[in-house]
């Protein structure tokens, strides 16, 4: 049996070092040759992209320590004098044709998603655990709130533009415009200590039983038949008695509302008398002033109109829980706590029904010869830890319906985390609570109360139970509220200002019911004026005791 031939092959052996010698094959010839060390490594064919591996770990790991040559550049060498350019800007579409098929664009995303996806795996791209896991919650989290958020948008109700407060007739001229932005900025420190001018009223005592009542004591509120007098500036007799101690005169209420005007969203008005150097603030005969909003400041305040979730019926509720709850926690019927002068509004024979109160008549100096005299009041008072009389204002916050306001249950927040739920609140009526913190503060009470209600049913509006009750110091609530006493006299004072820059007349403060702006309205004398009515009712009384008189006359013949 024969071997097999072996013919060696023919070796071209550089003596000199690494690579080939000057005279090349032909085979070889044309051929690129890029220069490599023994030393790399050989783990891929070919990389056209560079992209291979994004983890910058491996970067790299099969890189060449010569520097990458030309040896494979592709030169396009064809004639481009052909070649025309092509105009790619996106036509504008009209705008009956915008958002056309916006109802396609998840499944438009999804799709974009998988041709990614597609490309990504065709381009020979490895992923990391990390990565892959950092995939999948990013599609996670696109996919949850994506949808939350397209839905929210697609069934957020547009807010309604609101009506104003009072209608503005055609004679009213503008007399100034005040921007909440620069309200803001305004700051009057250093404001002195109020003189007590005239105390005058009784108040019952607090009945501390209230404080252990909780959701799981809860206590049903009773209708507490009392008068409640909202008596306006010009109206009060002490006031027309102290006029000659200052220049500035308003109620608490009504220059607190001032003071916190730039938290406002709804519409109000306040009349401004410029008569003989003095400046009486006043509020409307037939004015809303004095309902308490509810969620005013809320992201998304109450809209439905003609139910009794309305605006304007929920103030009514909030307004008729708030005098039943700050009358039901008292002591009624037993000792009262009476100032120096009696009750100015009420008569000998409403004595027994008049709501507890105390008025408090104080002046402040804000320098520049600027006197303001204030009517401001007390609820109640009690008796603190060391034996001495402590003044109280009495609030009440309502609940009316946790789904439609879009805030926690009381019914399962209000004993564990109380303090969720006041944010809540100072979040949804920050107007109305910072309004209450000035009046508690102007008039030097000692604690402010806040009784928590609620529905018993959320769609009845006349039954309701008393979830619990929280007091707090003004100060201390002003500070969690974020409300600075300082603007709050700076805003003051600023508004006094201009309206003593006016003549003497009568002037009609206005907040816009959609913007954040303050206007001061110059108005006639004889706007609001109910004279003219009390006239013609004088006369319709006398002619029907004429009339009575003629009957009682032919009867008796």
């Amino acid at each position: 049996m024969s071997r097999p031939d072996f013919i060696a092959p023919i070796i071209q052996d550089n003596p000199d070092g690494w690579g080939p010698l000057e005279e090349i094959p032909e085979q070889f010839k044309d051929m690129p040759y890029q220069p490599f060390s023994k030393g790399d490594r050989l783990g891929k064919v070919g990389d056209w992209t560079g992209m291979t591996y994004s983890d910058k770990r491996y970067l790299g790991k099969y890189s060449s320590q010569f520097a990458p040559g030309s040896q494979y550049t592709y030169f396009h060498e064809q004639d481009e004098s052909s070649f025309q350019l092509v105009d790619t800007t996106k036509v504008q579409k009209p705008i009956y044709m915008r958002n056309k098929n916006r109802f396609n664009q998840r499944n438009l995303r999804r799709e974009r998603e998988r041709r990614e996806q597609r490309a990504t795996n065709q381009g020979l791209q490895s992923l990391t655990k990390v990565q892959k896991e950092r995939q999948r919650q990013y599609r996670r989290m696109q996919k949850q709130y994506g949808r939350h958020r397209w839905h929210d948008n697609r069934n957020q109700n547009q807010l309604k533009s609101r009506a104003a407060s009072v209608q503005v007739r055609g004679e009213w001229s503008v007399a100034e415009d005040l921007d909440f932005p620069r309200l803001n900025k305004l700051r009057l420190p250093s404001i002195s200590e109020p003189e007590d001018l005239l105390t005058c009223g009784e108040m019952e005592y607090y009945n501390k039983t209230f404080d252990r009542i909780s959701t799981k004591l809860e206590k049903r509120l009773a209708r507490v038949n009392r008068l409640f007098h909202k008596v306006t500036t010009t109206d009060d007799p002490n006031i027309r008695k102290l006029a000659s101690k200052g220049n500035v005169f308003g109620t608490d209420i009504i220059l607190a509302t001032l003071m916190c005007c730039t938290r406002s969203v709804y519409s109000w008005d306040i009349i401004v008398q410029h008569v003989g150097g003095k400046l009486f603030f006043d509020k409307r005969d037939d004015s809303e002033f004095d309902l308490l909003t509810v969620n005013e400041t809320a992201k998304e305040p109450p809209q439905e109109e003609g139910t009794h979730n309305s605006p304007r019926n929920l103030a009514l509720e909030a307004t008729f829980i708030n005098h039943n709850f700050s009358q039901q926690c008292l002591k009624m019927g037993g000792e009262k706590f009476k100032f120096t002068d009696k009750n100015p509004f009420c008569s000998e024979e409403d004595t027994a029904d008049v709501a507890s109160v105390g008025y408090r008549y104080r002046k402040w100096d804000l320098g520049e010869d600027i006197n303001v005299i204030i009517r401001c009041e007390h609820d109640s008072v009690t008796v603190g830890s060391n034996g001495d009389k402590q003044y109280l204002n009495i609030k009440t916050l309502n609940e009316w319906d946790a789904k439609q306001s879009s805030a926690d249950e009381w019914r399962q927040k209000l004993d564990t985390q109380k303090g969720a739920v006041l944010a809540t609140e100072l979040k949804n009526n920050s107007f109305k609570l910072a309004k209450w913190t000035v009046c508690s503060q102007l008039a030097g009470s000692d604690q402010i109360k806040f009784g928590y209600v609620s529905r018993i049913n959320p769609r009845d509006s006349s039954k309701h139970v008393i979830l619990g009750s929280q007091q707090f110091k003004p100060s201390e609530l002003a500070a969690q509220i974020n409300l600075n006493m300082d603007n709050a006299w700076g805003i003051l004072r600023c508004i006094i200002d201009k309206c003593f820059e006016l003549k003497e007349g009568k002037y009609l403060i206005l907040k816009d019911p959609n913007k954040p702006v303050v206007r001061i309205y110059d108005i006639p004398d004889n706007t609001f004026s109910t004279d003219d009515e009390d006239d013609d009712d004088d006369d319709d009384d006398k002619d029907d005791e004429e009339e009575d008189d003629e009957n009682e006359e032919g009867t008796a013949a």
